[in-house]
C-alpha cells in the first residue's frame, strides 16, 4: 500500500516537473522572439507604390536592424506622419545632391541607378522620371543633407512622398534596412543596390 502511494506521489511530482520544464521552455523562446524581433530583424508589408518597380505593394519584406544604412541602401524609417515608410537613401550626412536632366549629382559626380530603367523605358510622355531639383529646393532647405540625417527618395519618383516634400530623415528614425522579400513565394528574392 505505501509503496502504490509512493509510485502515485513520484508520477505527481514528475508531471509537475514537466510541465514546470514546458512552461519555462515557452518563455525562453517568447523572450527569445522578442529580443530577436526588438533588437535584430522584423517583418514588415509594403503599402503602396512609392517604391516600384523595385518592390510591389503588400509584399513582405524582412526589415535587419543592424548596422549603418549606407548609399542606395532601402530603408524604413518613421515618418512623420507616425507611419513607417520604405524609401532608398540617396543622399548621407554632408552630401550635396542634385538632379539634373533625370541624372543623380552626388557632391558633383554623376551617379547611375540601375533600379530606375525599367520605369525610365517605360515612360510613354517623353518626359522625366526624377524632375530635377537641388537640395535647396526640397523640403530640406539647405545645400547639403544635415548631420545626422539621410537624404531618401522612393523608386518610383512621380508617386513617392519622400526626402523631397518631408524633408531629410534623422538617423534616430530608421528603423534598419531591408532587402529580403519572403512573401509572396514568387516574388522571393534579396534585393540588391
Amino acid at each position: 500500500m505505501d509503496n502504490r502511494k509512493t509510485n502515485e506521489f513520484q508520477a505527481t511530482v514528475k508531471d509537475k516537473k514537466e510541465i514546470w520544464d514546458w512552461i519555462k521552455a515557452i518563455f525562453i523562446a517568447i523572450i527569445v522572439a522578442f529580443v530577436i524581433r526588438t533588437f535584430f530583424f522584423t517583418p514588415i508589408v509594403v503599402d503602396g507604390d512609392s517604391m516600384e518597380p523595385t518592390l510591389h505593394n503588400q509584399e513582405r519584406m524582412i526589415v535587419t536592424k543592424l548596422g549603418k544604412p549606407q548609399r542606395f541602401d532601402i530603408i524604413v524609417f518613421h515618418a512623420p506622419d507616425g507611419r513607417d515608410y520604405i524609401k532608398r537613401v540617396i543622399g548621407l550626412p554632408g552630401d550635396h545632391i542634385e538632379y539634373k536632366d533625370d541624372a543623380l549629382y552626388i557632391n558633383g559626380k554623376a551617379y547611375a541607378e540601375p533600379y530606375l530603367e525599367e520605369f525610365k523605358i517605360e515612360l510613354k510622355d517623353g518626359g522625366t522620371l526624377t524632375d530635377s531639383f537641388t537640395l535647396k529646393e526640397t523640403a530640406v532647405r539647405s545645400d547639403v543633407v544635415p548631420a545626422g540625417h539621410l537624404f531618401v527618395l522612393g523608386d518610383n519618383r512621380r508617386k513617392s512622398n519622400d526626402s523631397r516634400s518631408i524633408g531629410a530623415i534623422p538617423l534616430e528614425k530608421v528603423v534598419g534596412t531591408t532587402k529580403i522579400i519572403f512573401f509572396p513565394i514568387s516574388d522571393m528574392k534579396v534585393i540588391g543596390k
